[in-house]
């Protein structure tokens, strides 16, 4: 029973940890990624889609990716799109590609990022605490129910508190990785 709680904490924690790494690929570096346009939504025959449904997105270099669309026929509703996106990003159509230069970022816009990264983590840590609250809880009714013995809650909290510090470090690592790649020029 105990086991039972603590694996599925560890799983939640774990998406807890994946979903902070995918929206810190979505925050804009110095470097062109092509998961910078994740959120981009596409008016695509009058429905709101996904980019990544009606185009493929490369990196072309450093600082610029190309968007090959598969419709050619929406290649402005998808330039459209990037521009509405609310990245700051200027799209230039070149025959049936799209491609979008990212202006370099200045000073003060890479500190306001970092202040985003960080609240993101910080997010996703009160997250993870809480997963360890509800498990512990959960621990705590099966004492209360007499199913287990005090000792065995005991290890039980601890066993939840590693798992809960191994993925609020975890979140910590992705944090710097994230600081460090925000402040390269």
């Amino acid at each position: 029973m105990i086991k039972e709680i603590q694996k599925e904490t560890s799983d939640k924690m774990n998406k807890a940890v994946e979903a902070l790494k995918s929206s810190l690929a979505k925050i804009r570096t110095g470097r062109a990624q092509p998961a910078i346009l994740d959120s981009v939504m596409v008016d695509y025959y009058g429905s709101a889609t996904p980019l990544r449904q009606v185009a493929q997105v490369n990196v072309e270099d450093a600082r610029t990716l190309v968007v090959n669309v598969f419709d050619k026929g929406s290649i402005s509703a998808v330039e459209k799109g990037i521009m509405n996106s609310g990245l700051g990003l200027n799209p230039v159509t070149a025959g049936t590609s799209i491609r979008v230069p990212l202006p370099p970022l200045t000073e003060e816009r890479r500190k306001d990022l970092i202040k985003v990264v960080r609240a993101d983590v910080e997010q996703s840590k009160v997250q993870i605490r809480n997963l360890r609250r509800d498990a512990n809880n959960e621990v705590k009714a099966l004492l209360k129910d007499k199913e287990i013995s005090e000792d065995d809650e005991r290890k039980s909290q601890d066993e939840i508190q590693k798992l809960t510090d191994s993925f609020i470090k975890k979140a910590d690592v992705l944090l710097a990785e994230k600081e460090k790649e925000l402040m390269e020029i």
